[in-house]
């Protein structure tokens, strides 16, 4: 993290935490943990197509489906994330 760059702003009902990444750390962010206390956290995964896949393939096909059966599952693309939406393409 990048700790100049990393602001808070709090309201009524909502926290926004802003982290930037070190100019030398690459690639995407997968994941977060947040809570009031490090022994308690929760885990947080962002709109990524990997996560999606991930999310899908485990809802729609528990570990008990056959191989046939997760190749016939649909593809699934991210195209869009935003603060108001988010955009997939399932074929």
């Amino acid at each position: 993290l990048v700790s100049p760059e990393i602001g808070v702003s709090v309201s009524a009902h909502n926290v926004v935490v802003e982290l930037a990444k070190a100019p030398d750390s690459t690639g995407p962010w997968e994941k977060f943990s947040f809570g009031p206390d490090p022994s308690i956290l929760q885990e947080r995964l962002f709109v990524t197509e990997e996560n999606v896949d991930g999310f899908l393939g485990t809802a729609l096909c528990p570990s008990s489906c056959s191989q046939s059966a997760l190749e016939s599952q649909p593809l699934i693309e991210v195209l869009d994330v935003s603060e108001d939406r988010i955009q997939i393409r399932v074929e």
